[in-house]
C-alpha cells in the first residue's frame, strides 16, 4: 500500500479563478511542536486548456525566478487565460528564506532529491509531492535557475538531449519561444535525481534556465525571466499575443570537454570573461597559491573551442570546484 504524502493544499487545482494559498507540510521542531512548513502557491485557471507549472528557488540562492514568479502571481488575470497556471516561486522554500542553495533544515538539495519519499526528509517529502501530484497535472514545466552564490552564467534557457526525439523537439520549441539571449543544449553533470529528469521521464515538456548568478539579480536578468514567462504562456496558447522575439545565440555542450574543474586551491584569476570566444588550448584561468609568495600559479586551459558560458563566481576556489563551462556555437 502506497504511503500518502503529508502535504495538503489550500488551493483547488480544478477551480476557475485565481487562488493564492499554501502547500502545508507538518514540521515539528523545537520552536513549534505542532508547526508546519507553508510553501506559497498560486493557481490561476480558466476553462479547459494546457497546464503550465512554473517553479523558482529549486535552489534558494537563485533569485530571478522567485522575483518574476511572485510578480506573476500578483498580476495574473484568470479571465485572460485558456488553461491553468500553477506558480510556486519557492520550490525549496526553507532554502529561499535562508538565502542558501540547500535547505537549512535537512541540508536537502531539491534538485538532487527526486523522485522523493513521502516518509523521508522534509526535502524528500516536497519532492515526492511534486513527483506524484504536481508533475502529473502539468503539460509543460518551466524551472528557473541561475548561478546562485557560487556560479555565474550568460543568460540562457536550456533543454536536454532526450531518447524521445518528438518530446525533445517539443522542449526545443518551448526553449526557442522563451527566447533568452542564449539557448543551450545542456549536458548535466548529475541528472538521475533531478526535477528535470523526473518531468522528462513522464513525457512532459520541460525547460530550465541559468540567468546570471552571484547570489543576486539585476533588472536585465529579471527582465529575461519575465519576458520568457510571457512568451511561454503565449507559445502554449494559455494567453493570446505575439511572441516577443529577439536575437538568441544557440549553444551546445557535446561532451564533458565543455567543463573545466579545479585541481588546486587558492585565488582565482580568470583570464577570459563570460561570452568570450576561446579556442581549445587557450588559457582561461590561473589559480594562485595563498600560502606564500613566489609560487608559480596553476594554469587551466579550454578543452574545446566555443563560448565561455559559465564560471566560478567567488574569488577563492578549491579542489573539485566547477571553474568554467565552454559551449559550442551551432
Amino acid at each position: 500500500m502506497a504511503t500518502t504524502n503529508p502535504i495538503s493544499s489550500s488551493v483547488d487545482f480544478e477551480k476557475d479563478g485565481v487562488q493564492h494559498g499554501f502547500l502545508t507540510l507538518p514540521h515539528s521542531r523545537d520552536d513549534s511542536g505542532w508547526g508546519s512548513l507553508m510553501i506559497p502557491i498560486t493557481v490561476a485557471k480558466n476553462g479547459q486548456g494546457p497546464t503550465i507549472v512554473f517553479t523558482g528557488a529549486n535552489h534558494g540562492d537563485e533569485y530571478e525566478g522567485p522575483i518574476a514568479l511572485f510578480d506573476l502571481a500578483q498580476s495574473i488575470n484568470h479571465q485572460e487565460l485558456n488553461g491553468r497556471v500553477i506558480i510556486i516561486p519557492g520550490m525549496n522554500y526553507p532554502a529561499l528564506r535562508a538565502g542558501k542553495r540547500t535547505s537549512p533544515i535537512d541540508g536537502g538539495n531539491m534538485n538532487r532529491s527526486f523522485p522523493g519519499n513521502p516518509t523521508g526528509t522534509l526535502t524528500e517529502k516536497v519532492a515526492d509531492y511534486f513527483q506524484n501530484t504536481l508533475l502529473p497535472l502539468s503539460d509543460i514545466v518551466v524551472d528557473f535557475h541561475s548561478g546562485g552564490k557560487t556560479m555565474e552564467f550568460v543568460p540562457f534557457c536550456c533543454v536536454h538531449i532526450l531518447d524521445d526525439k518528438d518530446q525533445q523537439a517539443r522542449c526545443t520549441a518551448a526553449m526557442n519561444a522563451f527566447n533568452a539571449p542564449y539557448s543551450m543544449i545542456l549536458l548535466e553533470i548529475e541528472a538521475a535525481s533531478m526535477y528535470d529528469t523526473a518531468a522528462e521521464n513522464m513525457g512532459k515538456i520541460f525547460i530550465s534556465t541559468e540567468l546570471a548568478g552571484g547570489g543576486s539579480a539585476s533588472a536585465y536578468s529579471i527582465g529575461v525571466a519575465k519576458k520568457g514567462i510571457r512568451n511561454i504562456l503565449r507559445h502554449t496558447g494559455i494567453t493570446q499575443g505575439e511572441l516577443e522575439v529577439g536575437d538568441t545565440v544557440n549553444l551546445d555542450m557535446p561532451n564533458s570537454d565543455c567543463y573545466v574543474f579545479c585541481e588546486s586551491e587558492g585565488l582565482l584569476e580568470l583570464c577570459v570573461d563570460l561570452g568570450d570566444r576561446v579556442e581549445a588550448g587557450d588559457l582561461i584561468a590561473r589559480v594562485h597559491d595563498l600560502t606564500r609568495t613566489g609560487i608559480t600559479p596553476v594554469n587551466y586551459y579550454a578543452g574545446i573551442t566555443g563560448i565561455v558560458s559559465g564560471r566560478h563566481f567567488p574569488g577563492k576556489i578549491t579542489m573539485g570546484d566547477f571553474m568554467a563551462v565552454i559551449a559550442v556555437t551551432e
